[in-house]
């Protein structure tokens, strides 16, 4: 399994590295890849986070997988590139594994894969997802077939953790939860990997 990562200028900086080391964590080949120019991508936070990879280097059908990290401005330079939504689309006829979280559903949007799709994003974009078939206001991660969405950065985690279970299996999700002692934060609070996955078909 090999999966993208894209990256912008104004990228969230938890949304787009809490997945790629979660995944790299489950041995999952991730490759992050900007769209402007240069490597180096200029994070919300002002953080300079050097991609593996310039989107005119890679071929996209070599991977399986992509994730749209957030950031409004990031996800809005994702969204306006011609090229980034042309992958989306293609991986979506292809049923291949999409994910986007925060503002990062907007490029789907403008893609049209959540037109047949149940979908979550940051509330306060929910008008901005508007080719969707139902939005979800009540849960933080839906997934909908191929397409996994969810709500910004504090759940960025169990995100993360949703891609490795349906690439991996559950196996893998125990792994992570002890080796990153996620298990330890769930033990104080109360909350599990379990409970956030729940969702009604």
């Amino acid at each position: 399994m090999k999966f993208l990562v894209f990256l912008a200028n104004g990228c969230e900086d938890v949304e787009a590295l809490t997945v790629v080391d979660y995944l790299r964590r489950a041995d999952i080949d991730v490759t992050t890849v900007s769209i402007h120019n240069t490597k180096d991508i200029t994070s919300k936070s002002n953080v300079v986070i050097s991609a593996d990879a310039n989107l005119t280097d890679i071929d996209a059908d070599d991977f399986d997988g992509l994730y749209i990290p957030g950031g409004t401005k990031g996800a809005e330079a994702l969204r306006d590139d011609d090229r980034v939504i042309d992958i989306v689309k293609k991986f979506n006829d292809e049923n291949k594994l999409i994910a986007a979280i925060c503002a990062g559903p907007i490029v789907l949007n403008r893609a049209g894969v959540l037109a047949n799709k149940r979908a979550t994003s940051f509330p306060d974009l929910k008008d901005q997802i508007d080719n969707v078939k139902e939005y979800i206001d009540d849960q933080m991660l839906v997934t909908d077939g191929n397409i996994t969405t969810s709500r910004g950065a504090a759940v960025t985690v169990y995100l993360a953790m949703r891609l490795v279970e349906i690439i991996k299996g559950p196996e893998a999700i125990e792994k992570l939860e002890h080796g990153t002692q996620l298990e330890c934060v769930e033990d104080y609070y109360g909350i599990s990997y379990d409970y956030l996955s729940k969702e009604e078909n």
